[in-house]
């Protein structure tokens, strides 16, 4: 998720991904681990494909297979978590209230192995600081919130594009940036304590779901 962060150093150490003599990738999710841990060594703007291609043992041609282009790279599998977030929507209680949903599923978005919490750590303090990369985070974004908008429709008994369910999408991404913001800026923090603070603040937002 993106906007500025005050985080002004990428969090961790930054060589924690080298593996000298690896084999050639075969996931999205290598290739992006690989991509991440060059962003963060060398720079965004100064890593080019080739290099990433490189590392990670294949051929340019590959890695097109793989990503579309570099700034796809930072979000990994990023449309299979969308489809992960459409079916939890798909199989909430009817009867749960819309801002219980809705804060249910981001913090289920947001939920990820403790392994992997440094490696997320990295990954949004570049999606957040790169100015590259949070002009292309509007496109991710705006599936994301597509996702939110059309549960509130659903819910509601309106259109996707209806001013209500789009206000409450553009809040719930404002919530998550928020929580993401204040946890890279303290390593102490919880993420999935600062998304469910934040929710509270904002529930007075989303109202109880009835048109």
């Amino acid at each position: 998720m993106t906007s500025t962060s005050t985080t002004t150093q990428p969090p961790g150490d930054t060589t924690a991904f080298a593996r000298p003599g690896r084999a050639p990738v075969t996931t999205r999710g290598e290739l992006s681990h690989i991509a991440l841990a060059l962003f963060l060594e060398r720079g965004f703007d100064e890593t080019t494909i080739n290099e990433i291609a490189e590392e990670a043992g294949i051929g340019r041609r590959t890695f097109f297979r793989y990503f579309s282009s570099k700034n796809e790279l930072p979000w990994g599998d990023f449309d299979a978590l969308l489809d992960h977030m459409r079916a939890w929507f798909a199989g909430v209680d009817p009867a749960m209230p819309l801002a219980d949903a809705l804060k249910a599923a981001i913090i289920s978005f947001n939920t990820f192995p403790e392994a992997e919490r440094l490696d997320h750590r990295k990954r949004m303090w570049l999606l957040l600081n790169v100015p590259s990369l949070t002009a292309y985070s509007t496109l991710k974004y705006a599936s994301w919130r597509g996702v939110i908008a059309e549960f509130v429709a659903e819910r509601r008994g309106e259109r996707p594009e209806d001013l209500a369910p789009q206000t409450i999408a553009w809040a719930c991404l404002g919530v998550c940036l928020a929580a993401y913001e204040r946890w890279l800026a303290d390593e102490e923090s919880d993420l999935l304590e600062l998304l469910d603070s934040a929710f509270v603040t904002a529930t007075s937002l989303f109202g109880e779901g009835r048109s």
